[in-house]
């Protein structure tokens, strides 16, 4: 009776754990001729599984026909789950690697870090460690390749150890899908977005690409880029940007300007190159090479521009100045404007491993980018780290957490102006195709719960309040920062003008940014950081200029200002309100900040030297009327001086104070006094 029950466990067990089946002509007796399919199945996958990773893809489609015949073969089954990790379908890989070790746990070595790759990915932690420290046992420490092996298992460990943390206090986001307009059936990535979110460029691999042509190398169209506007909240759908932005090769989007007016791209000649182009009217124009202070012999892979445009961060894996694989660099116009030398951002930003996708939000001090280095939870992780004026420094980079980072790649991540959107692609295997852009909303650290005074009531019958406890104000930081947006017309005809925008910094007395409206809308948009009291001067040529001040303390939060500009012909009787000349408290002295107001009236003056024009002077309904007609020509007076003392003949010019007289707002709130209190030139001949 033992004899049998052993007998019959053994049936058990191999019925429950099926044995390896060789793919040998002796155990396919009965079917030949699907034997001899399945090895040439077998073998053309196995031509192209030794080709390297770039051809698993198509590898894996012979294997499984293969594996149709014979599932139960320990290889093929190694073979598939190699096959899917490294694919976009990685986790499908952990049930042919679990069966391939239980029909052969001496398969190859390799097996154990495989698996433990694999429940790296799928968040198994604890067993991905174990897997990955068995492999760590294997190996000889004496030969150098196995001592590389070891160390990047290490960093496996690492980096499950801090997925466990991260994965127990995730960060509090929404992550959706953009949707069918955007998203295709093919992969899609590589976003970019304007700073106020109503235009979207990406990258993606359709069938529709410019030439039609595939890439040979792994077997998937070349890249196009991509183009989406958000209209009344919804993205429209997405169009190919065609000729000249996309060429018969790969094409990839790689930055955008603030204002969606300028566009950098990736092209993939030279290794992979870097290209400027630039929105004039309705038509981008063609593509050209930035010079050789960014692009090498080496790749430049992504890149994007300064709030200011001034500046261009980017990535290149070239080895001169370097710190790890890829590092990231930043190159500045110098005064001709042309890309100044490339500096590195240094060990407090780039590793010795690889960073990519870098992106500076539009306050001009917070860097988003990925990197396989700092501590990750696997793969390239989404990092951000702030610059400290003072300490000219980056700080430590911080990892932005779970979800938002997975033991995945995460990579080329970009935030709206106002911090509260992000946007990035990932797999998803209910999205649209093999990749898919998502948007993230940050919805801030949660507030804690308040008992109401019937709560309380309740809670002391139990235990007595001992104490008045005010729970803590829980802040939702957004970023600080102004955007300024609008059109800017011709005041008479009301038709969209091309004109400069200049940000001017009051304090310096400095020009810090110089935009242009677009021709054919007349939009504009500036980003202005807190913390400065800026001047906005709008110039085009035959045209009065138009001044905005905007003075944004260091605490204001993040606001979106909608302000059109409508230019006004340089003809007799038109009136310009100088809101960047600055007077002393209750005084005529004119203050430092001034200058460039001055300076822009003089220029007017010199460029139209038969023109004539009345300053003045107005106040608010405070004081009085006599106190405020005084003051009001003094004022307007000492702008007179200013302008004699620069050379303006005193016959060209002459000065009026108002008061309190003609207000331009309600003197009833702080907001419309500071309006009335303003001083403004006429034209009187020309």
């Amino acid at each position: 009776m033992k004899k049998i029950i052993f007998l019959f466990s053994i049936v058990l067990s191999s019925a429950a754990f099926p044995q390896n089946v060789e793919f040998l002509k002796e155990n396919f007796t009965g079917n030949k001729e699907g034997f001899k399919d399945a090895r040439n199945r077998l073998e053309a996958g196995d031509k192209l599984f030794e080709q390297g990773p770039m051809y698993y893809k198509m590898a894996v489609v012979h294997y499984f026909a293969a594996y149709q015949f014979n599932p139960n073969n320990a290889l093929l089954n190694y073979k598939i789950g190699k096959c899917y990790l490294y694919s976009s379908n990685k986790l499908r890989s952990i049930p042919f690697l679990e069966k391939a070790f239980k029909l052969d746990s001496e398969i190859d070595v390799q097996i154990h870090y495989l698996l433990g790759k694999a429940y790296h990915l799928d968040m198994q932690w604890d067993k991905a460690i174990a897997k990955l420290k068995t492999f760590q046992r294997a190996l000889n420490q004496g030969k150098a390749e196995d001592v590389a092996l070891f160390a990047d298992t290490e960093k496996h460990i690492a980096e499950c150890l801090t997925g466990k943390e991260l994965v127990k206090n995730p960060v509090r986001v929404f992550i959706d899908n953009v949707g069918p307009e955007v998203n295709s059936e093919y992969p899609d990535y590589g976003t970019v977005i304007s700073a106020d979110e109503s235009v979207m460029l990406f990258t993606s691999r359709r069938s529709n690409t410019t030439g039609g042509k595939m890439d040979p190398g792994i077997n998937e169209y070349f890249e196009d880029i991509y183009f989406s506007a958000k209209k009344e909240g919804k993205w429209t759908p997405a169009l190919n940007m065609g000729s000249p932005i996309n060429t018969d090769d790969h094409d990839a989007n790689s930055g955008l300007s603030a204002d969606g007016q300028k566009f950098l791209i990736y092209i993939g000649k030279n290794n992979g190159d870097l290209y400027e182009s630039e929105l004039k009217g309705t038509v981008w124009s063609k593509p050209e090479r930035m010079n050789k202070n960014i692009n090498t012999d080496y790749h430049e892979s992504s890149a994007c521009y300064s709030p200011d445009v001034k500046s261009v961060y980017f990535v290149s894996d070239k080895p001169e100045g370097g710190l790890g694989a890829r590092d990231i660099y930043i190159s500045t116009k110098d005064e001709k404007n042309k890309w100044g030398k490339a500096v590195n951002l240094g060990p407090g930003i780039n590793t010795k491993y690889n960073e990519e996708g870098v992106f500076i939000h539009p306050d001009g001090k917070t860097l988003y980018f990925s990197s396989q280095g700092h501590e990750t939870m696997g793969g390239y992780d989404i990092f951000k780290s702030v610059f400290d004026d003072v300490s000219q420094s980056w700080s430590k980079p911080e990892n932005l957490g779970y979800p938002v980072n997975t033991p995945d790649d995460d990579v080329f991540f970009v935030i709206s102006a106002s911090g509260k959107h992000g946007y990035y692609s990932s797999f998803n295997e209910k999205g649209y195709g093999e990749k898919d852009i998502f948007i993230i909303t940050f919805l801030g650290p949660e507030k804690p719960m308040v008992l109401n005074n019937e709560d309380n009531l309740l809670a002391s019958l139990a235990a007595p309040v001992k104490e008045t406890v005010i729970a803590p104000t829980i802040v939702i930081k957004e970023a600080q920062l102004t955007i300024l947006k609008g059109v800017i017309t011709d005041a008479l005809t009301q038709k969209p003008l091309e004109a400069i925008i200049e940000i001017i910094d009051n304090q310096k007395n400095e020009v810090i940014a110089s935009f242009t409206s677009n021709s054919s809308s007349g939009n504009y948009l500036v980003s202005l950081p807190a913390g400065k009291n800026y001047g906005i001067a709008v110039k085009k040529e035959n045209y009065l200029f138009h001044s905005e001040n905007f003075d944004i303390p260091m605490t204001a939060a993040f606001q979106e200002v909608v302000k059109d500009v409508a230019l006004k012909n340089v003809a007799v009787g038109s009136k310009i309100i100088l809101k960047n000349i600055f007077f002393d408290y209750g005084k005529s002295t004119i203050r430092n900040e001034s200058t460039n107001e001055l300076e822009r009236l003089t220029k007017l003056l010199n460029d139209v030297p038969t023109l004539k024009i009345e300053i003045s002077g107005y106040t608010d309904s405070k004081g009085s009327a006599e106190f405020n007609q005084k003051l009001s020509e003094s004022r307007a007076k000492a702008i007179l001086d200013y302008l004699v003392k620069v050379a303006i003949p005193a016959d060209r010019l002459t000065f009026i104070g108002y008061g309190k007289e003609q207000p331009i707002a309600s003197n009833d709130t702080d907001e419309g006094r500071q309006l009335n209190r303003r001083t403004e030139f006429k034209i009187l001949s020309k």
